[in-house]
This record gives structure tokens, sequence and C-alpha cells, in this order.
């Protein structure tokens, strides 16, 4: 069967790819960033992950609001990206896991989670950025298969239901038939407004206590309705439901591999764990 290496989760901010095709890592405003993955590629060269399954939200390049579903699949050989008018350039298309896909798809729907199964499908930068910075040469060595939460038109799923989703999808990763090895990204957050009265919010205090319970007390964050969580994270901060899926995936407890926090990077509070699965 396959065996789920770990998890790892990370911000998605636009800005990222920016800075990544300016070279600004060594930059002032971005070194405490980047300074943060070095032992994140010194941890993927070790465990040699071969499929990416991809926790992410859509910004409206796929998907957008007259059809918006609350959990979706990516089921196709190949996945391109686009320009969302961020000034980012766009990637080298990825490789799909089709079997991981179905076999995925299939399992949730048994599960009695409703899936949109999508055998076309282009992604974002919720998507793009974080293969970036897990594989900075771009020459991916590892396939995919996106998986897209609702985070941008409410209602939104709880984050109890995203926990829930996290664990089906690491029982059905490690039912899959064969060696390989696979690791789940949850990408989005931390906490952050960009919009309304609060914008510019961060919330420091419960993104520490929410990176925390990730390892400590996995479930803390499933007490909270969506409305609670947009106030204590901001309305783009609720984000964190991918990685609340992501660590659902590795079971009842996990090991911390690596973090980084920092604030800010445009306006958000960015965020970095690496988590593998208890011995």
């Amino acid at each position: 069967m396959a065996q789920l290496v770990g998890a790892l989760t990370t911000s998605h901010v636009p800005a990222i790819g920016r800075a990544i095709a300016k070279n600004l890592q060594q930059d002032p405003y971005w070194r405490p960033f980047f300074d943060g993955w070095p032992p994140v590629h010194r941890w993927l060269a070790d465990v040699k992950p071969e499929v990416v399954v991809m926790v992410y939200n859509d910004h409206g390049l796929n998907f957008f609001l007259d059809k918006l579903p609350t959990f979706a699949v990516g089921a196709a050989p190949e996945y391109r990206n686009a320009d969302e008018g961020w000034g980012i350039p766009q990637l080298p298309p990825f490789t799909g896991e089709q079997g991981l896909s179905w076999h995925l798809i299939e399992h949730l729907v048994g599960h009695d989670f409703d899936i949109t199964s999508c055998q076309e499908m282009v992604v974002d930068h919720a998507f793009t950025l974080p293969m970036a910075l897990m594989f900075p040469s771009q020459a991916w060595p590892v396939k995919v298969v996106p998986v897209a939460i609702n985070t941008v038109q409410f209602p939104l799923p709880s984050a109890r239901r995203c926990y829930a989703l996290g664990q089906a999808i690491g029982d059905a990763v490690r039912a899959w038939p064969g060696d390989a090895r696979v690791l789940v990204v949850g990408t989005g957050g931390l906490s952050h407004q960009l919009d309304g009265q609060r914008a510019g919010f961060i919330n420091k205090d419960f993104d520490l206590a929410f990176m925390e319970s990730l390892i400590a007390e996995p479930r803390w964050a499933t007490q909270f309705s969506s409305h609670e969580l947009v106030e204590k994270a901001g309305t783009q901060g609720v984000e964190l439901l991918m990685w609340l899926a992501a660590r659902a995936t590795l079971g009842e407890r996990a090991s911390c591999v690596h973090r980084n926090y920092h604030i800010p990077i445009s306006n958000t509070a960015s965020g970095l764990m690496v988590m593998a699965p208890a011995a």
C-alpha cells in the first residue's frame, strides 16, 4: 500500500511568486520567509515523495461564484496555470496522478462526501506557489492530485467537516495499492484580511496557538464555527481549513519536523510547518 510520508502546510501569498521571479529571496523583507525553506528542502530530499496531494482553495481561476463546489478533486492527466493578474510568471505544467485521483474520488464518495470530479482543471497560485517553494528548480519530481476546498463564498464547510475530509483522504492514500510515497500539502493563510473595516488584520496569538494545536491537539480548531474562524483569523485567514485537512491525514498523533512563522508578507501572517506521522 502507498505510504503517507508527511504533511506540509504553507502560506501562498501571490507576492511570493513575484519575489521568486525577481530573485528577492535574500532581500531583508523576504529573507525571514525564505530562510524557513532550506530545512524543508533537506527533508524532501530525505523522504523523496513521488506524489503530492495538494489541498488548496481556488481563487476564481478554475471556479467562480456562479459555480463553486464545496469540495473538488482533480482527475486530469495534466494541470496548467494561467495569468491571474498578479504578475506571476506561468510555471511548467504539472503531471496528474490519475490513478490516485480516481481512487480518492471513489473513496470519498463512498464515505458520504459530495465531490465534484474535474477531468479538466486549471490551478492558481494557491497550488503553484507551494510547488515552486518546495521544488525551486521547477522540474517537478512528483505527480499531483489537486483537492480544492471552498473558502471563498459562504456557506463554507465547517472546520469539523474539513478535518473529517482530511481523515478520509489519509485513509484513501494508505489504502491505495502500490508503494508510492505520498505527501499531503495544505496551503493558505495564516491570519489575514484583505478587505473591509479590518483590512490588514493579523492575529499572531491565534496563529501560534493554531500551529501548536496541530501537534498537541489537532481537533482544537474544530470547536469554532466558520464565522468564529473569520473573527479570529480574518476573512481570508479561514484558509487555515486547508491546514486542518492536511494535518488530519496523518491520524491522531504526529510530530513536528520543522516550522516557521513570519509577519507580515503582503498584509498576511505567513506560516510553514512540516509534520510526520507518529512512529
